[in-house]
């Protein structure tokens, strides 16, 4: 939920007024997996470790990555690899030359209430409309620095 006046005004003051057009449930964790690492490798960690079950390698040229998606009793992550030279994660790597956590996915009822909600109580969003995310869902970005310093994503449901 998000809660009005949260982020009004470029000041971050709480309110009590907590809006109830939105809920959202966590639908994954992203991690950011370097080039220089093999993402099936990753992912065997996962697997081997907690015994979760992971999707095939999946090239999304519209987003310049690759996913897997490991399924954990309770969530998922989603491992991100960078596609060709001109991935928009590459610049998270010149930060983070390790990989680790890229973003986290809240799933919504409504995307669009969703995004009206999170602009009015200042969150900037990372484009102008949904664009159609790895599980073939509209999804909308948002600026880490309007999200205490986490990139956030929006999913329908």
């Amino acid at each position: 939920m998000l809660r009005r006046g949260f982020l009004s005004a470029g000041r971050r003051a709480c309110s009590t007024d907590v809006s109830q057009s939105v809920t959202g449930t966590l639908n994954h964790v992203a991690i950011a997996v370097p080039k220089e690492k093999c993402i099936k490798e990753a992912a065997g960690v996962y697997k081997e470790l907690f015994g979760a079950r992971v999707s095939d390698p999946t090239d999304l040229p519209e987003h310049g990555v690759t996913t897997v998606f490991v399924e954990l009793p309770n969530t998922k992550l989603e491992l991100l690899h960078p596609l060709g030279d001109k991935s928009p994660i590459a610049s998270f790597f010149t930060k983070n030359p390790l990989g680790g956590m890229h973003h986290i996915c809240i799933e919504v009822d409504d995307i669009q209430v969703a995004i009206e909600e999170a602009v009015a109580n200042g969150l900037k969003p990372l484009g102008e409309k949904p664009k159609i995310g790895a599980h073939g869902k509209p999804v909308m970005f948002f600026h880490p620095k309007t999200v205490s310093g986490v990139l956030l994503e929006v999913e329908q449901k």
